[in-house]
């Protein structure tokens, strides 16, 4: 099955040519994951950036999303194919389903995702802000092997049944948001732990998220962020490090339904 890069780039907010370049830098720098989203109306330009990479399209792991008023059978065909024309490829790495809401039908929205697969304008199936629960009538209803959830995560909100049961069923969990909308710093045990290991708060959240086994996709711009966010999968936390972070009981949910 389909295996998601450890740590990828994240591309909500990257809406002009000038500020999608971040892309091509990140990919001509190591990156080989890149998430997009047709509500985020930048496919276009994220799609010239990876084109424009010295990186050959099947080394890149792209990933889009369908918005939850796209999601009854023959809009999310009919969209994943816009999507593709806007991403200027033939197939994506991984489809999720953008959020169960709307339009979302399990039966009807899954089968045209299975399709899509078997079409081969998806190489894999995901959902994202799934609950559990969720989570068990897709894996009922898919063909396909489940390839991903997508989900908020970070040391501000934590949701361990989550990852159990994506250990459970073997699919992997990608983390948006992993430094919480830059409060991270702002964490007491995140910052101790940085400190231990000469570092930034940043790079010790995506290294937790990597230490329990969890994808992160930040978004950043600066050939400088890239470049930390990038090396900090590198970076080894202890165990006592991990349970640190675990114990963080602060609350903060950054994109609540």
């Amino acid at each position: 099955m389909t295996t998601v890069p450890r740590v990828g780039l994240g591309t909500m907010g990257l809406d002009t040519p000038a500020e999608a370049n971040a892309v091509t830098t990140a990919l001509e720098m190591g990156y080989r994951h890149v998430d997009t989203a047709q509500i985020y109306e930048n496919e276009a330009v994220v799609g010239d950036a990876v084109a424009a990479a010295d990186v050959a399209r099947d080394e890149v792991f792209l990933a889009t999303k369908v918005w939850a008023d796209s999601l009854g059978y023959d809009d999310a065909i009919r969209t994943t194919r816009e999507s593709l024309d806007r991403l200027g490829t033939d197939f994506v790495d991984l489809l999720y389903v953008h959020r169960p809401r709307e339009t979302y039908d399990p039966p009807e929205t899954l089968r045209a995702f299975d399709d899509l697969v078997d079409d081969g304008l998806a190489r894999g199936v995901g959902v994202s802000n799934f609950t559990v629960p969720e989570l068990d009538d897709a894996l009922d209803l898919l063909d396909a092997p489940l390839v991903a959830h997508q989900t908020e995560y970070h040391p501000l909100f934590q949701r361990p049944a989550l990852l159990d049961h994506a250990d459970e069923h073997g699919y992997d969990v990608v983390a948006y948001s992993p430094l919480a909308g830059g409060r991270v710093r702002e964490v007491d045990e995140v910052v101790e732990v940085a400190e231990k290991h000469d570092t930034t708060p940043e790079s010790v959240s995506i290294a937790w998220l990597v230490a329990k086994g969890v994808c992160a996709i930040p978004k950043a711009s600066s050939e400088t962020h890239l470049r930390a966010n990038l090396r900090a999968a590198d970076l080894e936390l202890d165990a006592e490090d991990v349970v640190a972070i675990d114990s963080v009981e602060r609350e903060v949910e950054l994109y609540p339904e």
